[in-house]
């Protein structure tokens, strides 16, 4: 049963990794931001692999602010 529900979690984070890259590529940011960016998604991606529910947490936050029109400062 634990099984099915950490599965469950790891398709949800999945598929809303794939938004949230889907969704910085159309971004018009400049090449910096949108670096730092994909950069926040790959710690996310990683992070998966070892905590799914922080990973959740993580990319829960970096969501919300792509909703909300944050964005990290470019290099």
């Amino acid at each position: 049963m634990e099984r099915d529900s950490q599965l469950e979690l790891y398709e949800a984070v999945a598929a809303r990794l794939k938004e949230a890259h889907t969704r910085v590529r159309a971004l018009q940011v400049p090449e910096g931001v949108r670096m730092a960016l994909s950069r926040k998604l790959l710690v996310v991606t990683a992070a998966a692999k070892h905590d799914l529910a922080d990973a959740a947490t993580r990319l829960d936050r970096l969501m919300k602010d792509l909703d909300e029109g944050r964005f990290p400062e470019g290099d």
